[in-house]
């Protein structure tokens, strides 16, 4: 599947959808997939498992967090003591 500097992500959509429509997933969607900082150990690699579920490669912590991103600006993550 070939895909555009322009499209990136959204290049699987194709001409359907509108270009705002796929302005709005891009945005979301190549946040959500990058790694993001831990909160027990401070290193970059945490992953989404699925909605809301969060994953650290490097210590293994599993937490809630937002749909799409680990913490969401109304709530910050609680440390498990």
């Amino acid at each position: 599947m070939a895909r555009t500097k322009k499209v990136g992500i959204t290049g699987r959509f194709g001409p359907r959808y509108g270009r705002k429509a796929k302005r709005v997933v891009k945005k979301i969607e190549e946040q959500m997939k990058k790694k993001h900082n831990c909160p027990y150990c401070d290193r970059p690699g945490v992953k989404r498992i699925s909605t809301g579920i969060w994953k650290c490669r490097k210590c293994g912590a599993t937490f809630t967090g937002g749909a799409y991103l680990p913490s969401t600006p109304w709530a910050k993550p609680q440390h498990a003591t």
